[in-house]
């Protein structure tokens, strides 16, 4: 992702108000990923960090599991060895999702506190508010996108693919997902993940995803939607904007990792995200990796 470019595609103060910080941080592995988002979120929670938008992809390509998701046969563990995929648990929750090379998959996440915009309280009305945003940035690509607003059908067992059912509140084009996302909320802060489906191919879903029947029936992508290829980077401009034309305040300004947070990274990767008790269980509880205020 083109960190210029994106800078230059950008809203910026377009209200009164603290910016958001815009992060850009390239193709990275999955437990860095994951890293990251947590140590945003408790820097965020301890008032050491600003409202964070962040855009980045997989290298390798990487399953990620949801927080609480049992790690089951409905994901074919050899066939993402023979497929070089890594395997990763998220802080978040939901189903899992194959994060494929940035050509074909781009992954957003959002780290705000109750306050930090209207309805940032609630669960279902940041879904809400952070879908308008990702719909405006999707009609700047020619998409006419939709926030669904309630679960479509009952099924009897969660699917163990994300893009197999449709949530409250999440983004589909004519009755077919194309925006998968999910929450964590901790304490008064909360992160949420997005999964947007560049392209894709069914054939590796099929592998990965072996008891979730025609991976294709219910999801769509930008490439069949707009008929070509849409980069990353293109992608990053357009939901930028979208993005800060929901949020308002001050607009999304290109930032950093501070010290701070990229230490609390690395503990956090060695501790957790990159632990074989996580990825496999959820168990692993790391020590405190955000260092406690001090006293003036």
């Amino acid at each position: 992702m083109d960190a210029g470019g994106a800078a230059r595609g950008m809203t910026r103060r377009t209200m009164a108000g603290e910016p958001w910080r815009l992060l850009l941080t390239g193709a990275r592995d999955g437990p860095t990923n994951m890293a990251i988002d947590e140590a945003v979120l408790r820097a965020r929670l301890a008032g050491q960090a600003p409202l964070t938008v962040r855009f980045f992809g997989w290298a390798p390509p990487t399953v990620s599991l949801g927080y609480g998701q049992p790690l089951d046969a409905r994901v074919d563990r050899d066939a993402c060895v023979r497929l070089g995929l890594g395997l990763v648990r998220r802080p978040s929750g939901g189903s899992a999702i194959l994060h494929e090379s940035p050509d074909r998959e781009l992954t957003y996440s959002v780290v705000a506190r109750g306050g930090d915009f209207p309805g940032a309280e609630d669960v279902l009305e940041t879904y809400r508010v952070l879908g308008a945003g990702l719909v405006a940035g999707l009609a700047r690509l020619g998409v006419e996108a939709q926030v669904v607003p309630r679960v479509r059908g009952a099924a009897t067992q969660t699917p163990a693919f994300c893009f197999a059912r449709t949530g409250a509140y999440e983004i589909a084009v004519g009755g077919r997902k194309l925006v998968g996302s999910a929450q964590r909320r901790q304490g008064a802060a909360f992160l949420q993940h997005g999964s947007i489906l560049l392209d894709a191919d069914p054939a590796r879903l099929v592998a990965v995803f072996p008891a979730s029947g025609d991976p294709m029936a219910g999801l769509t992508t930008l490439a069949a939607l707009c008929g070509r290829r849409v980069s990353a980077d293109e992608a990053v401009c357009a939901l930028t904007a979208g993005l800060a034309e929901a949020l308002g305040r001050g607009g999304l300004v290109l930032g950093q990792l501070s010290a701070a947070e990229e230490e609390a990274v690395r503990r956090l990767v060695a501790e957790k995200y990159a632990t074989e008790g996580w990825t496999l269980h959820g168990t692993t509880t790391p020590r405190p990796v955000w260092p406690a205020r001090q006293a003036s």
